[in-house]
């Protein structure tokens, strides 16, 4: 176990208290309301995204917890503590933004070690240290580099690193992958997990990305307009979401209109879709995921339509399919070799199981997104 490591268990078994602590939180610009009323608590050593679309609150409300903005009203804790009011340098968090912000002038051991100078960190310890999480970020032997020696994906390690070294109690990350290329960013998200499960301290994590934020965080809120949709984690998310933004927002969705009746939801041309409604009534939609849905009519539930369009996508072929109750898209899976999918204009039967079933509010719009 690192140093890092050995403090953050230290706080966490003195401190029962979750790690950052929001209590009806506002925060107006000019009358306009960008976070509203937001409550949620972030325990400590998990791995933590807001995520949602720009304009949704996400970056405000962590720009609030490291103390760049103040809320209008509400409560804002880390542990035990009540920080509104307090500036950045007070409170125990540490910011990775998207620019990284590194001291190009400085050597790569320098800017990880200027926070420790700035704290008068005794010489030995401070070169204990840098060479502790410059090893965790797999850049020992770049000390005596300048950033911009160095990639994209390696300037954003220093700036974690430089982050890190002084054991804050939450991380904050803005957007931190935003300026690297797609195959970096998919590296680095690995990368920032695995960091984050070493050294056991609290990361909460910005981004409008779905796939970033559920390949890395153990919990995430999806925020839209100020509000927090729904709290959960990635699979609870995705599975089971409650409004039909978040079956949007989160990966690709077929939402249809029905109407709930005894076994299910009735759709708008009749077909009687067997779900669990958890206690809903009135006008719904019901929604699966493309994957979950099959060429052919094995599932309990069922639709008849004609193909649209189909786009190769790589592993998958993206089917569009016009039925009676709307259009739906279809995953096939590209497994075995020549098991092409249905082409244009030809009629099928897609089928899919109660269990990949859920329902939402009724919304306006097309029946997939």
């Amino acid at each position: 176990m690192t140093q890092i490591a050995r403090e953050a268990a230290e706080v966490a078994s003195a401190d029962a208290a979750p790690d950052v602590r929001l209590e009806q939180v506002v925060k107006r610009f000019d009358g306009v309301v960008a976070v509203d009323g937001i409550s949620l608590e972030i325990p400590h050593g998990s791995f933590f995204a807001l995520l949602g679309p720009s304009g949704c609150g996400k970056t405000t409300t962590l720009r609030m917890i490291g103390g760049f903005e103040q809320p209008t009203a509400g409560r804002i804790f880390l542990g035990d503590q009540e920080v509104e009011g307090l500036p950045p340098y007070k409170r125990d968090v540490n910011t990775v933004f998207q620019s990284y912000a590194l001291f190009p002038h400085l050597s790569i051991f320098e800017n990880v070690a200027f926070g420790l100078r700035r704290r008068g960190v005794p010489k030995r310890e401070l070169r204990s240290r840098v060479a502790e999480i410059l090893e965790l970020v797999h850049l020992t032997g770049r000390e005596t580099a300048k950033p911009t020696q160095l990639s994209g994906g390696q300037q954003q390690r220093i700036a974690l690193a430089r982050a890190l070294v002084n054991n804050p109690r939450v991380l904050l990350l803005d957007e931190p992958l935003g300026a690297l290329d797609l195959k970096l960013r998919k590296q680095m998200q690995l990368e920032l997990k695995r960091i984050q499960n070493e050294v056991g301290i609290t990361f909460v994590h910005v981004t409008h990305d779905q796939e970033e934020a559920m390949t890395m965080a153990d919990a995430i809120a999806v925020m839209n307009q100020g509000r927090i949709e729904q709290l959960g984690t990635p699979t609870e998310l995705y599975e089971r979401p409650r409004t039909a933004f978040v079956a949007g927002f989160l990966g690709k969705s077929n939402l249809l209109d029905g109407t709930v009746e005894p076994g299910g939801v009735r759709l708008r041309d009749g077909t009687l879709v067997r779900v669990e409604v958890g206690g809903r009534t009135g006008d719904v939609a019901v929604g699966v995921r493309p994957e979950k849905i099959k060429f052919g009519g094995e599932g309990a539930n069922s639709l008849s339509g004609i193909v649209r369009e189909v786009a190769y996508i790589g592993v998958a072929s993206e089917v569009i399919v016009d039925t009676p109750a709307g259009g739906i898209a279809v995953f096939h899976q590209n497994a075995e070799a020549g098991a092409s999918a249905p082409p244009p204009r030809s009629n099928v039967t897609i089928s899919w199981s109660p269990e990949a079933t859920f329902v939402v509010d009724q919304r306006q719009g097309e029946g997939f997104e």
